[in-house]
């Protein structure tokens, strides 16, 4: 709540490197409200836009994870 573009758009541009998602856009309608996010998938997909939400920002975390480490040693 109140992350405003931060996160949303690194979540946007990592659903979008894959290949089963469609449209991955938000928007933010008011200063002061929280993105609302549309996710759609190509036709045939494997997985529904859901699990690929999940997906994607599990891979965020993996490189957050991963830039942690780097800088711990």
């Amino acid at each position: 709540e109140g992350e405003g573009h931060t996160f949303v758009n690194a979540l946007v541009e990592e659903l979008l490197l894959d290949d089963e998602v469609d449209v991955a856009k938000y928007v933010i309608e008011f200063q002061f409200s929280d993105p609302e996010m549309t996710v759609t998938m190509k036709p045939n997909a494997s997985k529904d836009a859901a699990a690929a939400v999940l997906e994607a920002a599990k891979r965020i975390n993996a490189r957050c994870d991963d830039l942690l480490s780097c800088l711990k040693n």
